[in-house]
């Protein structure tokens, strides 16, 4: 009878935040070890959003990209071919929602990648809607001796913006995540990626 006591006591609105927390916290142990992208699909990310491309060809530029799949791993290729006076660049666009709306990913640490760099230079972006003059928080990959793939990871706290004052990195308003070919001259870049994913 105590036990039936007890229900009678609990609102509607008690269950409901209680309901409420469950469900919070559910999503966020669920988020935790959410992988963006592993490319095992050839159009859409592992959130179900499709890739974009992107190059300098929208600013003046020439730089041409090739990209391919296979067994899950993402193969981009091309030339760069900056406009001028600016650096050359080809972007690979992994959104984190469909109409490109702020996400809070303040319950992860930073980027984590699995990838190979064969040629040329490698950056990744958090892109926040904060940022309204396209330099977004960035961080390079390092080519690595062996040319094995390698996890790389990147903590939020580390990225840094290229020409803008240094402002910190709001993780409550990302909108995707930018996987940037690039270089101030002509040259070939050549990358692959098996696994994109927050830690």
């Amino acid at each position: 009878m105590k036990s039936l006591s007890l229900l009678n006591r609990i609102t509607p609105i008690t269950m409901a935040a209680v309901i409420c927390v469950a469900t919070f916290n559910s999503t966020i142990a669920a988020a935790l070890d959410r992988t963006i992208d592993d490319f095992s699909d050839p159009t859409n990310n592992s959130l179900g959003f499709e890739r974009q491309f992107v190059t300098d060809a929208v600013s003046g530029g020439q730089t041409s990209m090739e990209h391919s799949f296979e067994a899950g791993i993402f193969s981009a290729k091309g030339e760069i071919s900056p406009p001028r006076g600016q650096p050359g660049w080809a972007s690979t666009v992994l959104l984190l929602e469909s109409q490109g709306l702020p996400q809070d990913v303040s319950a992860y640490n930073g980027i984590r990648l699995l990838v190979r760099v064969n040629k040329g230079n490698l950056s990744i972006s958090a892109n926040s809607s904060e940022i309204t003059n396209f330099d977004y928080h960035a961080a390079l990959v390092t080519r690595q001796a062996d040319n094995e793939f390698h996890e790389v990871v990147i903590p939020f706290s580390e990225m840094k913006r290229a020409w803008s004052e240094q402002t910190s990195l709001n993780t409550k308003t990302l909108t995707s995540l930018s996987i940037v070919a690039f270089d101030i001259q002509q040259g070939a870049f050549d990358y692959e990626i098996d696994e994109v994913s927050f830690y």
